[in-house]
């Protein structure tokens, strides 16, 4: 599936840490902050990165949005051929979020970042990647305060999720009313949590949902990729009430993949540590996937990573890579290893 792309979108990045002159706090700020870096600057320097306003912000990514090409099956299908234009709809871009994971300073949140953007965004066409940091201590001794910043930031989390949902529906209310199909969001937004950065996802889409009355109408997310996802794994549970976090994300997304390995021994400790009687999801699987919303699932990626840093390895290996790339361009889930 990779292809080689032609553009490399800026760096941009949104946090509520606090700002600071030298960089990005351990303290959590009530506000959003945004930056956008020129692919050529050293990003573990603050001084790179350029602060916008939130309205500037918003307008960037619909710029970068716009600029997306339709695909081959739209291009006919606007021009009146009798092809279906979401025919071949896996080639569409992404403006996606990257959101780390616990014990994640800034500078390693933007490193990580930048890496994925490389590999799985600018070399394979896959479109446009933002930034998202919450404030995680940095630090192995701080699971526990980095859980508390971690639940705290569903507020701020949710603030940026319903303007991603503004810059579709606008778009698409644009296109409803101008009867031009061109007009249309060519972006798809996807997700991509690490870890933690998993729970963060989790209250921030909870907050979103109650936000929006629990839109039924519109996909907010169309692929949550939750990579070694520090949450429970019972959080699908069809049982659940309708109004549990896990039943309201999988609402507002139209698909959710996670990928799990037993080989994990960082949410081995997770798990442990906590003592809530529940597995990690990311290292056990769902906890009984006969029983989960019908657009979730799992993989178990074990024969697919390096075996070094396990926690993170998937986006290490290129196998795993690879397996990441179909989840997030829509591929069945019982295809994506062919896709692959």
């Amino acid at each position: 599936m990779a292809t080689k792309s032609k553009t490399a979108y800026p760096l941009f990045m949104v946090t509520n840490r606090k700002v600071g002159k030298t960089g990005l706090s351990e303290d959590r700020n009530d506000r959003l902050s945004f930056f956008e870096c020129r692919a050529d600057c050293p990003i573990t320097d603050i001084g790179s990165w350029t602060k916008l306003e939130g309205e500037e912000f918003v307008k960037r990514l619909r710029t970068v949005a716009s600029s997306f090409p339709p695909t081959p099956a739209q291009t006919a299908a606007d021009s009146g051929k009798s092809v279906l234009a979401d025919e071949d709809h896996p080639l569409q871009r992404h403006l996606s979020l990257f959101v780390h994971g616990f014990n994640n300073s800034w500078q390693d949140a933007v490193q990580r970042y930048a890496q994925i953007k490389t590999d799985l965004y600018d070399k394979r066409d896959l479109g446009a990647l933002v930034l998202y940091t919450w404030p995680s201590n940095g630090s192995s001794a701080g699971y526990l305060p980095d859980r508390e910043d971690a639940r705290a930031s569903g507020e701020q989390t949710a603030e940026l999720f319903t303007t991603l949902h503004d810059i579709v529906l606008k778009n698409e209310l644009i296109a409803a009313d101008s009867g031009d199909p061109m007009k249309r969001c060519r972006a798809k937004i996807s997700v991509i949590a690490h870890s933690m950065g998993n729970y963060v996802v989790q209250k921030g889409l909870a907050v979103a949902a109650r936000r929006l009355n629990s839109p039924q109408l519109i996909t907010l997310i169309h692929q949550l990729a939750m990579v070694a996802a520090d949450v429970d794994n019972d959080l699908f549970q069809t049982d659940q009430p309708d109004t549990s976090d896990g039943s309201l994300m999988a609402n507002l997304c139209y698909r959710i993949g996670a990928l799990y390995t037993g080989l994990d021994n960082v949410l081995g400790a997770s798990a442990g540590l906590k003592h809530f009687g529940k597995r990690r999801l990311g290292r056990s699987g769902l906890a009984d996937p006969a029983h989960v919303y019908d657009n979730v699932f799992a993989e178990d990626v074990s024969d697919l990573i390096i075996r070094k840093n396990i926690h993170s390895a998937v986006f290490d290996s290129p196998k795993a890579l690879d397996f990441l790339e179909g989840v997030l361009r829509g591929i069945d889930r019982n295809h994506i290893e062919k896709a692959a």
